[in-house]
């Protein structure tokens, strides 16, 4: 282990494991991003599958095969608070490990690692946790070009830590933050270690845009349409007494209404909403039914837009 690198990390995670798959499979909704991501994840860890589909239907491996595994392994994921993108970035892994094969390691920057305001400390730990990640995976990569690990390092609240240089008011050890992160992601490029970066904020405005330039991609992930809140509940609520038409039209009201101009978020549905139907029905000693439902629904209203229009 690095020198100094305790407390980096709020905890590892190894994949696959059967509690990741539960919460992967509890993702209502979201299967073709997670497909697109896993896809993406795919090429890095073996690039000798994409050069093989090119000469299969090109003829040859074409530059445009070049540009998409130079490019930095980056995810930005932006969107209102309980849209599902910090889920998403934490069980990715799962996904990925399942799909490939391969085993995978999840490393949430800690709060600690974000300094506590002394000078230069935010640099170091940055420095510090890129450095161990490298040391843990600059092996890992085969003369062959494949990949027999991953990591992936999830910074969550990223605009606190990669908000944009240029802001006047900045301070310079902030500046200099922003510059350790970039280093560390430009130098996860360079030595094209099998490591993936995934940045999830709520403010996506306010990262820096040599960050957002680097990403290799950037999802903005929205509250649940109406399918996808119906999709959710009725998984959540499967065996009650409620119908498929109650449940549809419990979807439909927490959707955009006169009282509410935007719609409930999935943790609205599935931290709130769902378990207060269960509470409610327990104490009055009967089953979830359409009415219950509606009396819970009246008094639990959705989180309120984060910044509404400005992701």
């Amino acid at each position: 282990m690095i020198e100094g690198s305790e407390g980096l990390f709020a905890h590892t995670e190894e994949f696959p494991n059967p509690s990741a798959q539960a919460r992967l499979a509890a993702l209502v909704g979201l299967d073709d991003l997670i497909d697109r991501l896993v896809t993406d994840a795919a090429a890095r860890l073996d690039p000798t599958m994409i050069q093989r589909w090119s000469r299969a239907v090109h003829g040859q491996v074409i530059p445009a095969i070049g540009a998409l595994t130079d490019r930095t392994p980056l995810f930005v994921f932006a969107g209102d608070v309980g849209v599902g993108k910090t889920e998403v970035a934490e069980v990715l892994g799962q996904a990925i490990a399942t799909r490939t094969d391969t085993d995978v390691t999840l490393y949430p920057l800690s709060l600690t690692a974000r300094g506590r305001g002394a000078v230069g400390e935010m640099t170091t730990l940055l420095t510090r946790a890129f450095e161990r990640i490298t040391a843990e995976f600059v092996r890992a990569r085969r003369s062959d070009g494949v990949a027999s690990s991953l990591g992936v390092l999830l910074v969550d609240e990223a605009d606190a830590l990669a908000q944009s240089r240029e802001l006047a008011q900045m301070h310079h050890e902030d500046r200099a933050g922003v510059n350790a992160l970039l280093r560390g992601i430009d130098g996860i490029r360079i030595d094209r270690l099998p490591v993936l970066t995934i940045l999830c904020t709520n403010r996506l405005h306010a990262l820096d845009p040599a960050v957002q330039r680097r990403a290799a991609t950037v999802e903005v992930f929205t509250r649940p349409t109406h399918e996808q809140r119906a999709a959710l509940l009725t998984r959540l609520l499967i065996g009650s007494k409620l119908s498929p038409e109650d449940i549809d039209a419990l979807a439909f009201a927490t959707g955009e209404t006169a009282g509410h101009p935007y719609s409930y978020t999935y943790s609205d549905l599935r931290q709130r909403l769902v378990p207060e139907v269960v509470l409610a029905a327990y104490r009055q000693g009967v089953a979830i039914d359409s009415v219950i439902a509606r009396e819970v629904l009246e008094r639990t209203q959705p989180t309120r837009p984060f910044e509404a229009g400005r992701l």
